[in-house]
């Protein structure tokens, strides 16, 4: 299925597809991805962060750590999912940065309000994000604040730039992380790009145009280890659930 013109409907009918596909990440996540110890929340308040989709470990004393593959994921996942960690991601751009504190208020907790690890988020782009000033600045802000205290991170954005984010939301995150410049295909306007915490960061970038499939991307739980997200089949759910009176209008944008 392909990608979406979500600029031809109004940001409230977006926003219904998006808390649809955002469920629809978290369940997948919870059934059938992450090993016993993760688990994720939707739309979960950290602290000043408020991200679409965060996975927590399990309290400390009831913790247990990621699979390797060819091991048992044990009970705690009736699902049994697997953890990656023998072959690295891909995608069609790779790029390491060591990382660069926010300032001021920027800086995040990484710390569960009841005591919970947070190791990392989901974040699908909304129109609201990109609006106006303050809000674009605390999408930037919270993002490199999370990658500098070690929490992984994966972004979506389903919206073309901005004169905020003129190479797209990847460049103005990976500035304000890194200091480094990206500059995106002037063919692909969109973005899916996973971010690994540590130093130094690494971003595994796909440009994407409104027609492409979505790709696979993998959400790190620790430096070492992740799980692949099937971005498209969670997209191609949410889509099945979005108002059939809606569907021209986007559907249109990516041709027919």
């Amino acid at each position: 299925m392909p990608l979406h013109d979500w600029t031809r409907v109004d940001p409230n009918d977006y926003h219904d597809f998006h808390l649809t596909w955002i469920a629809g990440i978290k369940v997948t996540l919870n059934t059938t991805l992450l090993p016993p110890g993760y688990f994720a929340m939707a739309e979960h308040t950290v602290s000043t962060i408020v991200p679409d989709v965060v996975t927590l470990t399990r309290p400390a004393d009831g913790a247990t750590r990621p699979v390797r593959p060819g091991t048992s994921p044990g009970a705690g996942n009736p699902a049994g999912g697997v953890v990656v960690a023998e072959a690295p991601p891909t995608a069609r751009v790779v790029a390491s940065g060591r990382g660069r504190p926010p300032a001021g208020r920027r800086r995040v907790a990484v710390r569960h309000a009841r005591g919970r690890e947070l190791v990392a988020v989901v974040e699908l782009v909304s129109p609201s994000n990109k609006a106006k000033a303050v809000e674009f600045a605390d999408l930037v802000g919270k993002s490199a604040g999370l990658l500098h205290q070690g929490v992984h991170l994966l972004v979506v954005d389903p919206f073309p730039p901005t004169r905020r984010d003129p190479n797209g939301i990847h460049g103005a995150i990976w500035k304000a992380a890194t200091r480094l410049r990206y500059d995106r295909p002037a063919d692909k306007p969109l973005t899916a790009v996973a971010y690994k915490a540590g130093e130094p960061h690494t971003a595994y970038v796909e440009p994407l145009a409104v027609g492409d499939p979505l790709p696979t991307l993998p959400l790190f739980l620790t430096p070492d280890l992740y799980v692949n997200v099937p971005l498209e089949a969670t997209y191609q759910d949410a889509w099945r659930g979005f108002a059939d009176d809606l569907r021209p209008l986007v559907e249109g944008g990516a041709g027919g």
